[in-house]
């Protein structure tokens, strides 16, 4: 009877430990480390579809404590001088004021580093202005070995951390094994990443009854969803798109020819030369400046593009329908209140939220 009892619990044991290795990491030794989940909008959860949580990356407690700890350390560097946060800067809503980030050895990069918010979110899991990374994962590996960023090597990386006074027992914490190695450097990174949620601007608080919109943020609604005057919502989303992105390629009128091909010199198709990344248009009021190389400082720069700065290339994207005529040609008054609406996108409890601080 005893025998019987003592077979039944091990089972459920066995059975409790199957059903949760899809929410949880366990090593190599069977801890478990601390599911978590994301703190999602509530607007979030009402329009848009679950986040992108990979299998093999589950969110953790010690996983996200890890990887925010790695975010902010230069030790990724192959110097000790630079780390993630450099580059995507928490009060600039992870990305960098200058036009081009400055790597290690003074090298200057030649794209403006994007902002680093809802990437939960991002369902086509392409990730760069270029799309070359095709997990959040995928993309962490490359800033660490980019002879222009951090320039170092994974082994070097590893060797460091593993090292230290600290990280064996982080790692240990976080993926149940001491020995550290790249995979779990960008699991971890990633994890914490995936936390970096914006939700709680004032167009959001609209959306949910808690704030009215100004006149001149009204009628800068009604510009952006104008197709005869703003037409931005084919790229940038309906308001019932909270991220304000399609997370898509295009080419939006920038340049005649392409020193920088984009998405086409990934894939190496003519017909995606020059198309990047749709960028999102939540924290405008602290991503300056704009645009895949940065050549926009403000968002009045920006407008003034889409008004009257379009040029004709092979592949420009038929949604730019007005590029014969130079731009949708908005008035000033236009203008000015698009800009104001757009600000309304802006987050500063995200900016300020202690858990993505240092």
């Amino acid at each position: 009877m005893k025998l019987k009892v003592a077979f039944t619990l091990f089972s459920l044991i066995l059975f409790t430990i199957s059903c949760n290795t899809d929410s949880v990491t366990i090593g190599n030794d069977g801890y478990i480390a601390t599911p978590t989940t994301l703190d999602i909008p509530q607007l979030f959860v009402e329009r848009i579809p679950p986040p992108v949580i990979p299998d093999d990356n589950p969110l953790t407690e010690e996983g996200i404590a890890l990887g925010k700890k790695l975010f902010f350390d230069p030790a990724l560097s192959l110097d000790g001088t630079q780390a993630c946060a450099d580059c995507h800067r928490p009060e600039n809503a992870f990305t960098d004021p200058r036009r081009f980030s400055v790597g290690i050895d003074g090298s200057v990069g030649t794209r403006n580093s994007m902002p680093l918010h809802n990437l939960a979110f991002n369902y086509n899991e392409k990730f760069f202005w270029d799309g070359r990374a095709e997990s959040l994962e995928a993309q962490i590996f490359e800033p660490v070995t980019n002879p222009i960023e951090m320039n170092n090597t994974w082994p070097n990386v590893e060797n460091t951390l593993q090292e230290s006074s600290e990280y064996p027992e982080l790692f240990e914490r976080a993926f149940g094994t001491s020995t550290v190695d790249s995979v779990n450097v960008s699991k971890a990174i990633a994890q914490f990443l995936r936390t970096l949620i914006s939700g709680n601007s004032k167009f959001d608080k609209f959306l949910m009854g808690e704030a009215q919109l100004t006149e001149s943020e009204a009628n800068g609604l009604e510009v952006f969803l104008d197709e005869g005057r703003g037409d931005c919502f084919h790229c940038h989303g309906l308001p019932a798109n909270p991220l304000w992105t399609d997370n898509g390629f295009h080419n939006n009128g920038l340049d005649e020819t392409f020193t920088d091909r984009g998405l086409g010199g990934v894939t190496g198709d003519p017909r995606e030369f020059g198309l990047f990344k749709t960028g999102t248009l939540r924290n405008l009021a602290y991503t300056a400046p704009y645009m895949h190389d940065g050549r926009f400082e403000t968002l009045e720069e920006v407008i003034n593009h889409y008004s009257e700065g379009l040029v004709f290339s092979e592949t420009i994207d038929p949604l730019m329908k007005k590029v014969a005529e130079g731009g949708v040609q908005l008035s000033e008054e236009d203008k000015i209140d698009l800009k104001a609406f757009l600000l309304t996108l802006s987050d500063p409890s995200f900016i300020n939220n202690p858990d993505f601080q240092e």
